[in-house]
């Protein structure tokens, strides 16, 4: 790494509050867990070898059809499911035994509380940041997903809604079906996308979506939000905070994340995110056309608001450095006006200030805008159909 290079993710690290004077990530086992095992070598071994299966005996259309009807969590099996995989899903389609229900329905009643946040951090901020975490961004891009962002956006979107829900992780919610209809895609995209060409020639990992990678993926998600709360001075209880990471806790466990690899405390995630995040931060050609075709969808809508205003909210969110990475263009008058509109907006939400701000209808248009964006192309308030692939990106 050059010096300059270096520089920039030292002063990264620093804009996102996620490093101290560390510029390397140390070795795994120093990272609070209590596991020497390594979790960028560990993968889903039994869902992998069930998906590899039906993959390659042309099984993925008659499962996905038959996947239709499973939607909420008291949902029966459907039935024509290959008989390894509903043996496997009828073990795993459960909470762990672990798994708290007080602190989940507080966790529930958190994220209504304070969902115009959640929205704008996970939309504008943890979705835009998976563009600069490379691995991501590669397998995103050449996977089928990839080829159609509109369509992965809403998938990855309906991920978020269904965990933030008040009935997330209650029978009559959907969390835990979308969940492991996730596991299953990303059983299948670690059976193909190693056969993609595109993929091989600018990968750095020889199996995508480890364990590693998902830690990596909660921390841009869970752990970035949690810091960015408490940064924005938004009020939480210890209790609060504890839920929410309960709630992520029992999510990445059903992602297939060993519980060894789970965080215990909000301080060991912090410091988990600052050793396996932040130090691979970096620009890709992929990241920067998946940037370019996210933030070019709110374009498609109105949110009351200029590309220049969502060039500018990213920055604010992220950093300029990561603004600059993605090439967004600077719109000054819009930055000036979310470096002082935002905070009166957040103080006056929470009862802090008297007086609405100036600005306030803009941002709670946007927030609704893309709160409804991605859910199933905008057909549907509730569903989005989490499909398994075929194949990679056409082409790849």
């Amino acid at each position: 790494m050059s010096d300059l290079s270096r520089r920039n993710v030292l002063s990264l690290g620093v804009a996102l509050g996620l490093v101290g004077a560390a510029s390397v990530a140390p070795a795994w086992g120093a990272t609070q867990t209590g596991s020497a095992a390594d979790p960028w070598w560990v993968w889903d071994d039994e869902i992998d070898r069930i998906m590899a299966g039906v993959l390659e005996s042309g099984q993925v259309p008659a499962v996905n059809t038959a996947m239709r009807s499973w939607v909420d969590n008291n949902d029966p099996l459907p039935g024509g499911l290959p008989a390894d995989l509903a043996g496997y899903l009828q073990r795993v389609n459960e909470l762990p035994s672990w798994a708290d229900p007080a602190k989940l329905r507080r966790a529930a009643d958190f994220n209504r509380r304070k969902d115009t946040y959640l929205f704008m951090l996970y939309g504008l901020g943890s979705g835009i940041m998976s563009t600069v975490i490379p691995r991501e961004a590669k397998s995103v891009y050449w996977s089928a997903g990839g080829a159609d962002m509109r369509d992965r956006a809403a998938k990855t979107f309906t991920f978020g809604y269904d965990l933030s829900d008040l009935n997330a992780f209650e029978p009559d919610g959907q969390f835990v079906v979308t969940a492991n209809k996730t596991r299953l895609v990303h059983a299948a995209v670690r059976h193909l996308l190693p056969r993609s060409a595109h993929w091989k020639s600018v990968a750095d990992e020889r199996i995508p979506i480890s364990n590693g990678d998902i830690l990596v993926t909660f921390h841009s998600l869970g752990t970035f939000v949690h810091r960015k709360l408490r940064e924005w001075k938004v009020p939480m209880s210890a209790a609060d905070e504890e839920a929410f990471l309960h709630m992520w806790q029992v999510a990445i466990h059903l992602l297939g994340v060993r519980e060894e690899f789970i965080p215990k405390t909000w301080a060991a995630a912090h410091t988990q995110s600052a050793q396996v995040l932040t130090p691979i931060l970096s620009p890709s050609h992929e990241g920067k056309e998946l940037a370019e075709d996210l933030l070019g969808l709110t374009a498609q809508i109105d949110l009351g608001v200029t590309r220049g205003f969502l060039n500018e909210f990213v920055r604010y969110v992220l950093s300029d450095a990561i603004g600059d990475w993605l090439g967004l263009r600077r719109d000054y008058a819009s930055a000036a006006l979310i470096r002082t509109a935002w905070p009166a907006y957040i103080a006056f939400r929470e009862g802090l200030i008297p007086v609405m701000p100036a600005g306030f209808y803009m941002f709670d248009q946007m927030v609704r805008a893309l709160a409804m964006l991605f859910l199933d192309k905008g057909t549907s308030p509730t569903t989005t159909l989490i499909t398994i692939p075929t194949g990679n990106r056409p082409g790849a």
